[in-house]
């Protein structure tokens, strides 16, 4: 099968690992692989220009491209056929200067259909924007255009298309598709095609990927590029936070969102905006200048210097009426006599290196996207690949695009409601958590006396980014209900020495952007003293209590729920909520933290991979934390583009090494000579007590040779990160407010019973977790069973098969013939 991807409409950061993720498992499947210039502008030019003569017999076949001298001829015949054939057809740097004359035995002056290899994608995947090129395509609107692209991909045989764009992009995709048999047939009929070409195209086989900023394609969570424009975001409202607190000055923040606010709600939550301008929910009272200015004065008289005010470029009022940054920034300045400020960030949310979740994510879709494509039948719809929480979906494209569209047509008709939820239940989550912790509310608004809590909020184990700004999104819903917030400084030693103190809303203001632990965090357990821990408990009178950490807070709530047949204080509800870098806690694919982590060791490996390649044939092993949990190593693998990664659910073995450097040699030795790169090996510390990194760089020194040279880095604890991911951020204050909607609900039911008499349930002890593509409470004891207490691990765990498909997507198995 010839498979052929291009990319349309908007540039965005993950593109490229779409694309290198589909050329590289198409091949592994078989699949002769295609790229398609400049979009669908580049399917409709086709190829102008014939194949030169090949003059170099090493650019036609990539066996013949070895070394003499580095050969491993050996290693060469046991090499997957497939992968040897289909290794080189051009050159990954040169593919991407489209006036070069010479690739690959063809010319690509004047071609837009180019034929690649499994190493002309090599590295894409860490570079922003698109190397194959977009632009927008006026003739293929037309059906002129269409024909004219039918033909092109029937000329050079491609049987299947994936298209990576926006809801315009794949709205003309699947017009494409359902036109096809007629276009067809109109060449057949001009006799541009012949009958063999006709019988062998009947039918388009076609699947859609959605790259956008704005996250504005409906029944998918998470468009491709979405994560990266909201990291540029924040970086720089970080940055204009410090100017803004230092002259106490209001600044309004123009992001983009011309259809959709989806990068304005997220970023207002990450960063802790005052307050937000989307276009499915615009302010519900009028005049909104008058609810505005109210809700900053506010902010302002219990002492907040600065005001950050994010505007979507789309953003209107309940008349659609353009509302407009300058504008509001004139606003602030005359009825608030505050020094204010525009910034209109602009194209700067679209550049810049992908972060980790556009480099796992896409590869990760890429994947479904040839296995959808290979599955298709003429009857089958066109697909369009998404995500739901952590499960990679398939949804049929022409449902999507519609429920898109309603979106805007719900917005025409200020039907404000309608657009929201049509946006998804992650975005109106999203949206009720912002109004939770963004604003202040009067004693009128908050709940009666006798249903509010004290609720006790510990922090647990080592410390992960997200902690703080779950902690300040519990601690903004505690006062807008009327609960108390206490704060356990220092865990359960804290506790003992009764280390508790109030929290404010002025005084969690600025945790957002914090990393570490702002409460102090250990690991110790409820049982260094469990009587004395519950009498603090009965002396500080907390009602409810929110566990935030790792493993750790898992056992501690295993210990206070067991605790309950004894003390009567730990009869209240309790909540752990997963925070660490390792997500070594059972049963959930995500742990706060992890996202940062991951992003972490992304910079880390980006900079030591550079630093390789500028050695040309040098191996880094890179060194990770995580326990004896392998999920950063495999992860952070998949996201760097490591050659092999080893866990410790897998382990290290003498024979797994000996073919792990007969891999290794076999892959510099196919290497065009003088083009070699750097390449990465990332171990987890607790893979193997044996094979110590110090000893996997030794060994890869000793076997390189002439081949290649190797260093290590141990990266350690650097990958707790410093300033927490949006995605951390924005994740920990969502499941930070349905913990506390958790315990409000149970503490209701509690409160009927006598104080004496009070026997909290099971399920009154829970873990938040998510899980493929739910939000899911467990029971901790419920846990115990999936927990493997001696490795601090779940006994099973998702991502277990991303070791295998990062080493695949290396070509491990395949250049080693297994």
């Amino acid at each position: 099968m010839k498979v052929a991807v291009l990319t349309s409409g908007g540039d965005s950061a993950g593109m490229n690992a779409v694309v290198r993720s589909i050329v590289k498992c198409g091949i592994l499947k078989g699949c002769e692989m295609w790229i398609v210039r400049e979009g669908y502008e580049g399917l409709v030019r086709g190829n102008e220009e014939q194949p030169a003569p090949v003059q170099n017999e090493q650019n036609d076949d990539s066996t013949q491209a070895v070394s003499e001298e580095n050969a491993d001829t050996t290693s060469q015949q046991q090499c997957d056929p497939n992968l040897l054939h289909n290794l080189r057809f051009g050159d990954g740097q040169l593919l991407r200067d489209w006036t070069a004359e010479y690739v690959g035995g063809r010319t690509l002056k004047g071609r837009y259909i180019v034929r690649v290899g499994w190493d002309d994608v090599r590295g894409w995947f860490s570079e922003g924007g698109t190397l194959i090129g977009t632009a927008r395509s006026a003739a293929f609107r037309t059906p002129e255009g269409r024909s004219a692209a039918a033909f092109n991909l029937v000329k050079e045989g491609i049987d299947g298309l994936v298209v990576c764009g926006g809801d315009g992009s794949l709205t003309g995709a699947d017009l494409f598709r359902s036109e096809w048999p007629s276009l067809i047939q109109n060449l057949h009929a001009q006799n541009l095609i012949t009958d063999e070409q006709l019988a062998a195209h009947s039918h388009l086989k076609l699947v859609g990927l959605v790259g956008s900023i704005d996250n504005d394609m409906a029944l998918t969570d998470m468009t491709i590029g979405a994560p990266t424009a909201l990291h540029r975001i924040c970086e720089s409202i970080d940055n204009i936070n410090t100017t803004a607190y230092s002259h106490s000055r209001a600044f309004v923040v123009e992001v983009m969102g011309r259809d959709c606010g989806w990068l304005a709600l997220w970023a207002g939550v990450a960063i802790g905006a005052d307050f937000i301008f989307i276009p499915e929910k615009p302010p519900s009272e009028m005049p909104w200048e008058d609810h505005m200015c109210t809700e900053i004065r506010r902010h302002r008289e219990v002492g907040k210097r600065k005001t950050i005010v994010i505007v979507a470029e789309g953003a209107h009022d309940k008349e659609l009426n353009p509302i407009r940054a300058e504008y509001i920034k004139d606003i602030l300045t005359e009825r608030l006599g505050l020094d204010s400020r525009v910034t209109t960030l602009g194209h700067t949310q679209r550049g810049g290196r992908p972060c980790a979740a556009d480099r796992i994510l896409p590869t990760l879709q890429g994947v479904e996207a040839i296995d959808a494509l290979l599955s298709a039948r003429a009857d089958t719809p066109t697909y369009m690949i998404g995500v739901q929480e952590n499960k990679i979906t398939r949804v049929p494209l022409v449902d999507a695009v519609r429920a898109t569209k309603d979106v805007a047509k719900a917005i025409k008709a200020k039907d404000f409601d309608k657009a929201s939820e049509l946006r998804g239940p992650e975005f109106l989550e999203m949206l009720d958590g912002f109004n939770a912790t963004s604003g202040l509310k009067d004693e009128k608004d908050k709940l009666p006396k006798h249903q509010r809590m004290r609720v006790g909020i510990i922090h647990m184990g080592a410390p992960a980014g997200g902690m703080n700004a779950a902690t300040r999104a519990a601690v903004r819903y505690c006062i807008k209900q009327g609960h108390t917030a206490l704060a356990v400084h220092n865990g359960f030693r804290g506790l003992l020495d009764d280390n508790v103190y109030e929290l404010t809303w002025l005084g969690v203001d600025a945790w957002m952007a914090r990393g570490g632990s702002e409460l102090g965090t250990n690991r110790a357990l409820p049982s260094i003293d469990i009587g004395g821990i519950a009498a603090k408990f009965q002396m500080h009178r907390f009602d409810a209590v929110l566990l935030i950490g790792g493993f750790e807070g898992f056992s501690a709530l295993l210990q206070l729920e067991e605790g309950r047949q004894h003390y009567p204080a730990f009869h209240i509800p309790m909540v752990h909520l997963p925070a660490t870098i390792s997500n070594n806690v059972p049963m959930t694919d995500y742990s706060l933290g992890s996202d940062t982590s991951l992003n972490a060791l992304v910079d880390a490996c980006d900079a030591i991979k550079q630093s390789a390649s500028a050695s040309r044939d040098r191996v880094f092993v890179v060194e990770t934390q995580g326990g004896k949990c392998g999920y950063l190593a495999a992860m952070g693998a998949l996201a760097s583009g490591a050659s092999l990664v080893y866990t410790p659910e897998v382990g290290m073995t003498l024979d797994m090494l000996r073919k792990d450097v007969r891999y290794l040699k076999t892959r510099y030795s196919l290497d065009v000579p003088g083009k070699s790169e750097g390449r990465l090996v990332i171990r987890n510390e607790a893979a193997s007590q044996v094979y110590t990194t110090s000893v996997l760089t030794k060994m890869l020194i000793e076997e390189g040779g002439t081949l290649f040279d190797a260093r290590s880095a141990s990266l350690g604890h650097t990958l707790q990160g410093g300033i927490p991911s949006p995605t951390d951020r924005a994740r920990g204050a969502r499941l930070s407010l349905r913990c506390m909607a958790f315990l409000e609900q149970h503490h209701v039911e509690l409160s009927h019973k006598a104080h004496k008499a009070r026997q909290a349930g099971a399920e009154t002890a829970a873990v938040i977790t998510i899980q493929a593509s739910e939000v899911k409470w467990v029971a901790v004891q419920e846990m115990v069973k999936h927990a493997d207490m001696t490795n601090r691990r779940g006994k099973t765990n998702w991502w277990g098969p991303v070791k295998d498909l990062a080493e695949e997507l290396a070509g491990r198995p395949q250049f080693l013939g297994d």
